[in-house]
């Protein structure tokens, strides 16, 4: 059985050759030429082959010689880990500068004595152990971390009690004659040997002149302060229309930013050429 579309050629020569050998004088006997017409040798057509799709002699069918490109950068477009997560578990010591979480966001925050980074890395700022806790008081679902300074103490601090640096020192118990009042500086002007700077004892702030509640005063202080004035020493008055001054100023504030722009430019350079 013939597929329908090897019909399609010889239905188009029966077309043209059959009016054309109708006209001349037939070599085959007009009956004979009847019972040995096309349709009549070559089986019907199935009835669900449809005219509207019937191909043409000259149309041809192009099927994909290989897949879709759809996936081809699939690999290329997954990038490499960027380990993010906890880097310290609690309780566990760090030294100033050491990563203790890395996230995308804020998800902790920084707590005592830590800090963040540009990138949410909240990294240890003093020496001591890590503590993962929250704050109610602080904000009610924030998640912070912290570094404290003893093994066995425990965060957050109640309100009352101030806050605890220790700045790479070691805590000394307190002499008991350093609340007796410090050493201090005084100077004086003598004719033959000038200027002389001497130790005096400072004024207690319980029973020295005070200039504000919680402000000590100092009476070598006010002394240094006058020192110029007694030996005779004036400061040359500031002049506006002095415009030698005035170019040496804007000449600094030029050098300055050329300096500025420069180190800039290089700067820019430099990550040019990474």
């Amino acid at each position: 059985m013939l597929q329908p579309r090897l019909l399609a050629p010889l239905r188009a020569l029966k077309r043209a050759i059959g009016p054309a050998a109708l006209s001349r004088q037939p070599l085959i006997p007009q009956p004979l030429l009847r019972t040995l017409s096309v349709p009549s040798i070559l089986p019907k057509p199935p009835t669900s082959f449809s005219r509207t799709t019937t191909l043409s002699p000259l149309s041809q069918v192009r099927y994909a010689s290989h897949a879709a490109q759809g996936a081809s950068n699939k690999h290329s477009r997954d990038p490499a880990g960027k380990r993010l997560g906890a880097k310290r578990t609690g309780g566990e010591y760090v030294v100033p500068g050491c990563i203790i979480f890395r996230q995308r966001g804020t998800k902790w925050f920084p707590g005592e004595n830590c800090g963040v980074g540009r990138d949410h890395t909240i990294f240890a700022k003093h020496a001591g152990y890590v503590r993962y806790y929250r704050d109610p008081q602080m904000h009610p679902d924030r998640k912070y971390i912290g570094v404290v300074f003893e093994k066995d103490e425990k965060l957050p601090h109640p309100r009352h009690l101030p806050t605890r640096r220790r700045l790479n020192m070691v805590a000394v118990p307190a002499r008991p004659d350093s609340a007796a009042g410090q050493s201090d500086l005084m100077a004086t002007i003598d004719e033959t040997h000038g200027t002389r700077i001497t130790s005096v004892q400072a004024v207690n702030a319980a029973e020295g002149p005070q200039l504000r509640p919680g402000y000590m005063y100092r009476e070598a202080n006010w002394q240094i302060g006058r020192a110029a004035e007694k030996a005779g020493i004036e400061a040359v008055p500031y002049d506006r229309n002095n415009r030698w001054l005035a170019w040496r100023k804007r000449k600094a504030r030029a050098d300055r930013a050329a300096q500025m722009k420069s180190l800039k430019g290089k700067k820019k350079a430099g990550k040019k050429a990474k």
